[in-house]
């Protein structure tokens, strides 16, 4: 059996995060998802959160499999939220997960759930029991992969950019 965890990266780590990035995004394009088609997330973004320690991999074995980011405290798109409610209100304590993807080659083998496990537990040892994520309306293989991991639907949030800015917005209350 091959060993799986997750580690904070490191700025070595931004070739192949980046790599990853890019087959998410045209992954997105090939099911005609609307998702990641700008310039988000960029390399400058994916820089800073690893500067900022927002970053994660996902090792398995010695190969990085998987990244997200966990973004601890207030993200200003959650502020707004249209059509539901968070359960502590938009200024409370919670971290977020954002720009979930695994490699194409360990694509199928169900490494999205095991990450965002792996940000729960790390969120909660943090002292984060409010955990909030979100994504495109017509992403389903991650809309599965967050109701999977026990998160509910809480309403709509916008991205910043404005054009095809809904998105699909769920939260997780830890014990």
């Amino acid at each position: 059996m091959t060993v799986s965890y997750l580690r904070l990266a490191t700025p070595e780590d931004l070739p192949a995060i980046t790599g990853i990035i890019e087959e998410a995004k045209a992954y997105l394009k090939e099911q005609g998802i609307d998702q990641w088609q700008g310039a988000y997330p960029a390399a400058n973004h994916l820089e800073q959160d690893i500067k900022d320690q927002l970053t994660y991999v996902l090792m398995v074995g010695d190969e990085i499999a998987g990244t997200a980011a966990l973004w601890l405290g207030i993200d200003p798109m959650y502020l707004n939220i249209e059509d539901g409610e968070w359960i502590n209100g938009p200024q409370a304590r919670y971290s977020a997960i954002h720009r979930v993807a695994v490699s194409s080659k360990f694509r199928g083998q169900r490494l999205s759930e095991k990450m965002i496990s792996g940000l729960l537990t790390i969120a909660r040892s943090l002292g984060y029991k409010d955990v909030r994520v979100d994504t495109h309306p017509e992403n389903k293989g991650m809309q599965h992969v967050i109701t999977s991991n026990g998160f509910d639907y809480k309403g709509i949030i916008h991205m910043e950019d404005g054009v095809n800015s809904a998105r699909y917005a769920y939260q997780i209350i830890l014990k």
